[in-house]
């Protein structure tokens, strides 16, 4: 039974660490770079919305989704909407973190905080071991790449509005080092519509003590806020067209401030202005928790993913898969999830010589995988961010007939396939 070492400890690491168990995996092991798992995943908070809602099911039904149950089980709020998006769940991001941690110690995952990976060691086209900034080396039969795509700060000077101090702590931590990378892979970046490269993240955080007492008491109630922006005040439409949440990039989201409760008040803007936004009846106190210079800017992403297969191996490299960002402009938590989960799994597979799962086009996961992996191999699909709960994406999961918030349908779907519990099956019994 193969040793597995996951290499980032975000939402698709996390994932990966649990399917790579459930697999038959003889040890797991997951590095972090950071004191605490999840990444964005501690900012983030929306699950269920839109289209992921039915991904999250698929997830459960074929036998991962473990991390999904963990957010529904600390949700603030479940079944809201606000625009362009229904049946939305808001996670505490104050709670996930932890929660998670407890689905990883349940699995007998072992996790190392603060081992942020600096380097590999290959023989041939298979890596042998990663190592760390303090020297410790992980040796491993298999490799999976959860190490996402932003950062360092200087990315974010060079593509962005400089280090907008968010929750990636590059600072304190150390930046991003990408496996697959390191491991000579030819990765390629995303694109905006008018060429530039990469994409800035789609939300801030304000402290809720710094907002008007009825916003609050709005947000705790209802789980939305939804405030009308002065024409004099708005940044305009172009300011939509950075964000990789192209799901979000919607008119109402220039006219309105839009604001989620997931702990703090989660703002659906890459940035805005302080002295624009404290003219807004309200926010006269704002103050930004994530990122701190949120006036500013924010983290950009999409700067380092990956050629795979839809099996998800890193094309390349006889032992390495990848998950969450670095599969291709895949964009939240969900998306995250459902990639780290099969690369996990077929990390453990591929390496007991047994025919790895790649998931049918009739599942609204399958089909994902398979249609960025061939977006991304052209130009006009590198200017595109790829999400179950809107954008491109979202149209054609309707069009195609997989979206359906209908348990029983998704139940008989995965189950047509003959595919019900397959993440739940160890090795030995595929």
């Amino acid at each position: 039974m193969p040793g597995v070492v996951v290499i980032g400890g975000g939402w698709s690491g996390c994932a990966a660490a649990c399917t790579a168990v459930k697999a038959g995996a003889a040890e797991v092991t997951l590095l972090e770079r950071t004191d605490m798992l999840l990444g964005t995943g501690l900012v983030g908070g929306i699950m269920r919305n839109n289209g992921r809602y039915t991904a999250a099911e698929e997830a459960i039904v074929l036998g991962c989704g473990d991390l999904f149950q963990a957010a529904d089980a600390v949700s603030r709020h479940k079944n809201i909407s606000f625009p362009g998006h229904r049946h939305a769940s808001l996670y505490d991001v104050c709670l996930i973190e932890p929660a998670v941690r407890r689905v990883l110690e349940q699995f007998g995952v072992k996790y190392h905080l603060l081992a942020r990976v600096k380097d590999i060691e290959m023989t041939g086209d298979r890596i042998v071991a990663v190592v760390t900034d303090e020297g410790e080396k992980f040796p491993g039969d298999v490799f999976v790449d959860t190490t996402g795509s932003c950062g360092p700060q200087g990315n974010c000077a060079k593509y962005g509005n400089g280090c907008a101090m968010c929750i990636m702590r590059c600072p304190s931590f150390g930046p991003r080092v990408s496996i697959a990378g390191k491991a000579g892979v030819k990765e390629f970046q995303g694109r905006r519509a008018d060429g530039s490269i990469g994409a800035m993240s789609g939300s801030c955080k304000l402290n809720k003590d710094s907002l008007a007492a009825e916003i609050v008491r709005q947000l705790d109630e209802e789980g939305v806020v939804v405030v009308p922006i002065p024409p004099e005040l708005r940044k305009g439409e172009g300011a939509l067209k950075v964000k990789c949440c192209q799901q979000y990039a919607l008119p109402q989201f220039n006219e309105n401030l839009v604001l989620l409760d997931t702990g703090h008040a989660k703002l659906m803007t890459s940035f805005y202005p302080l002295e624009k936004l404290r003219r807004i009846p309200g926010f006269e106190n704002a103050r930004y928790e994530d990122p701190y210079a949120g006036g500013i800017g924010n983290s950009i992403r999409y700067l380092a993913c990956a050629p795979r297969d839809n099996t998800l191996q890193v094309t390349g490299v006889a032992n390495l898969f990848c998950g969450g960002e670095k599969t291709g402009l895949l964009v939240g938590h969900t998306e995250a999830i459902v990639t780290g989960s099969l690369a996990g799994r077929n990390a453990v597979l591929h390496t007991c010589g047994r025919d790895r799962l790649e998931l049918p086009a009739g599942l609204a996961i399958g089909d994902a995988i398979a249609h960025v992996g061939e977006q991304m191999h052209t130009a006009a699909g590198l200017t595109r961010k790829y999400t179950f709960s809107g954008a491109e994406y979202f149209v054609r999961m309707k069009e195609k007939n997989l979206y359906t918030t209908d348990h029983a349908v998704i139940r008989e779907r995965v189950g047509r396939l003959g595919l019900a519990g397959v993440f739940e099956r160890s090795h030995g019994a595929v």
